[in-house]
């Protein structure tokens, strides 16, 4: 490990006394260690979700958010590490929506934090509850912007990069990783912000398609997925389904991650559910609903929500069953499609009845 240089007034303001927890998601020569120690060969690296989760994700890990909150982002990864009762990870990304029900019992034990929610379903109560009871630590907090910029960073081998992100904001002060300098191609005062390369452990994206080597298509916004690939130390993709190499090699668009980064593949169909998968499925809003007003509401009620949708369903087909099944898969493929403008939507009524704590109405779709 090598010695690192941090913000000081933030290390004070997040009551951070030992700053070796930061150390790793900056560690460039650990990360180019890592990366070199990797088997980039072109082979067949596909496995089962248990064995992936099992694999490369480690107690202590810089875990990332992939996609974005509720689009594109494998769920189903995420439960499947709480099922196996992976502990005092690390979690960063933008938003950090998925952070929250991985804290109540020790799966997420830091927080590098940025939005927590899922707009217009709620706020998120257990995020909170759990930051004033201890049971979570932030060890920095973030802009979109700026924590996409030090994935960037880490993608293209930079050190870090001089940004107007964060200025004027309140943020830079609880960042113990960015610090405001002068501009240095400039004589005249111009502050920036110097935001480092950050490296996570392990990224889990989910994609719509890949092949056995890892090469994956996205359809749809990319967000972070593909400077995360590059900066992760660990890379597991999973997707709706794998096709043969020529496919992605004769039709490539939307082929943005090289099978190099790859670790392990995992055909996952359905692997965002809840969540929306463009092209694919729409995202559960009832589901999301009844997370935000009834689960997140005490301890209790966390409890149950996790045991119902987490703990007690062993793999996405139960958990798609437990949302309507079969009903439930036309009608929001339906949506998606609708949405995307690629089913007539002309007379097509996005309506829902909305999910209340009083009256549970019992559907997902």
């Amino acid at each position: 490990m090598g010695k690192f240089s941090y913000n000081q007034e933030a290390l004070k303001n997040l009551n951070i006394q030992d700053t070796k927890i930061l150390d790793r998601l900056v560690d460039s020569e650990s990360a180019r260690q890592a990366h070199l120690k990797k088997d980039h060969s072109q082979r067949d690296k596909r496995v089962s979700l248990k064995e992936a989760i099992a694999e490369y994700v480690k107690d202590g890990d810089i875990c990332t958010d992939a996609g974005f909150a509720y689009v594109r982002t494998s769920h189903q990864s995420y439960f499947e590490i709480m099922r196996q009762g992976k502990k005092d990870l690390q979690f960063i990304g933008s938003p950090n929506t998925n952070h929250t029900y991985m804290i109540n019992n020790g799966h997420c034990k830091y927080s590098h934090n940025s939005y927590v929610g899922a707009e217009m379903r709620g706020t998120d109560r257990n995020y909170s509850r759990q930051l004033k009871e201890g049971r979570v630590t932030i060890l920095s907090e973030w802009s979109h912007g700026s924590m996409a910029q030090g994935f960037k960073a880490a993608q293209l081998g930079l050190p870090g990069v001089f940004s107007k992100q964060l200025l004027g904001s309140d943020i830079v002060r609880h960042n113990p990783y960015v610090k405001v300098m002068q501009n240095p191609a400039r004589d005249d005062h111009d502050p920036c912000v110097f935001i480092p390369a950050l490296f996570p452990d392990v990224t889990i994206i989910h994609a719509q398609a890949a092949d056995r080597c890892g090469n994956a298509r996205i359809y749809g916004p990319i967000v972070n997925d593909a400077a995360l690939a590059a900066a992760a130390r660990k890379v597991i993709i999973t997707a709706e389904e794998i096709v043969p190499e020529s496919e992605l090699r004769y039709n490539n668009k939307g082929v943005v991650i090289p099978f190099m980064y790859v670790d392990a593949v995992v055909e996952l169909p359905f692997g965002a559910v809840p969540g929306n998968m463009p092209g694919h499925y729409y995202w559960s809003r009832q589901w999301w609903e009844k997370f935000l007003r009834l689960g997140t509401k005490n301890e209790d009620t966390m409890r149950d929500f996790l045991n119902e949708w987490v703990y007690g369903c062993k793999d996405q087909f139960e958990f798609v069953e437990k949302l309507g099944g079969a009903k439930w898969i036309a009608s929001s493929k339906r949506l998606t499609r609708t949405a995307e403008y690629d089913n007539e939507d002309e007379g097509y009524d996005f309506s829902y009845t909305p999910f209340t704590p009083e009256k549970d109405p019992g559907i997902y779709y």
